[in-house]
């Protein structure tokens, strides 16, 4: 992206984030991680706004070395996830020779008195999440061998994990967590880092399908995954519980309608599953399930369950 501003001078986010295939919100927080290492970036809101590089002012992208521009290019300037890909060297390398030739600091603009940088702060890590214990960087610096892996994985809903023979792509991080991402019998798959118990790289070179990239099969996984609504479930909800449902649910949440009833909301919800309707156990007395009746049948039978451990 810097390399993008020094080349056209002036742009704007949404030109940014199409370029790169990001969000316009990755674009600004990437903005933000420049200005911190004081690269002179000036923005400007209004039809004749956008981004630019103040003039008179360049970085020489040349002088990183090509660990840190190997770094740099996988993980930005996050010094968090550099530290869990055991690059956080090549990071530091390469934020210090992010320096202008110009240490002056630039001008205020009169329509924009305040920097980015003074009004924008981002925290990528999730609501109460805790820090993954996973080795990253040792599967990282596997992977960078090509080879085919012996894994022992378990599935969320199985007691024991299995031992299988995958064609890796490379890692995703998602929010704060991190998935192996790879062929099994040629078919995409996904595996969360937290359930990975150990890996082997094996003699095999990888066999990836034709045509197919990390990005790429990342981002298939990722709109398969949430794009799984195979059952439709109609519930009410108290319609102060509502800001609660649209954080928890996300985007299983289809849709809102308060109209019916002043004080209860009805609820469209989609899960690939009927099992998936145990989520809204949490909402506990503020919610009751309408349909499907056989979502109806399942929550009455774990409320009597719940209700019996309980007794």
């Amino acid at each position: 992206m810097l390399a993008a501003l020094q080349t056209r001078r002036h742009t704007t986010a949404d030109a940014l984030a199409a370029e790169f295939g990001v969000s316009t919100r990755t674009i600004l927080r990437d903005i933000r991680s420049l200005v911190d290492v004081e690269i002179p970036i000036l923005t400007e809101r209004g039809r004749y706004g956008g981004i630019s590089l103040l003039p008179g002012d360049q970085v020489d992208l040349s002088k990183l070395t090509a660990s840190e521009a190997d770094v740099f290019r996988a993980v930005g300037v996050d010094l968090d996830r550099a530290r869990q890909l055991g690059a956080e060297v090549a990071a530091r390398g390469a934020l210090s020779k992010l320096a202008t030739r110009r240490r002056t600091p630039p001008p205020r603009h009169e329509a924009m008195p305040l920097s980015l940088a003074e009004v924008v702060t981002v925290d990528n890590r999730g609501w109460f999440g805790t820090e993954e214990t996973v080795d990253v960087a040792g599967l990282a610096h596997d992977l960078r061998r090509a080879r085919r892996l012996r894994i022992r994985y378990r599935r969320s809903d199985a007691p024991e994990p299995r031992t299988l023979v995958v064609d890796p792509y490379g890692l995703l991080l998602r929010v704060d967590r991190w998935y192996l991402i790879a062929d099994l019998d040629a078919e995409p798959r996904m595996f969360a880092m937290t359930r990975l118990e150990e890996w082997a790289v094996l003699d095999e070179s990888r066999r990836l399908r034709t045509g197919a990239t990390l990005e790429g099969v990342a981002h298939h996984l990722g709109q398969a995954l949430e794009g799984r609504n195979e059952v439709t479930v109609t519930a009410l909800l108290d319609a102060d519980r509502v800001d609660l449902a649209r954080r928890v649910l996300g985007g299983r949440l289809r849709s809102i309608d308060q109209t019916r009833q002043p004080r209860r909301a009805t609820l469209t919800i989609g899960y690939d599953q009927i099992e998936g309707v145990r989520q809204l156990l949490q909402f506990a007395d503020h919610i009751e399930v309408i349909a499907p009746i056989a979502a109806r049948e399942l929550i009455r039978r774990l409320a009597r369950e719940v209700a019996l451990a309980h007794s």
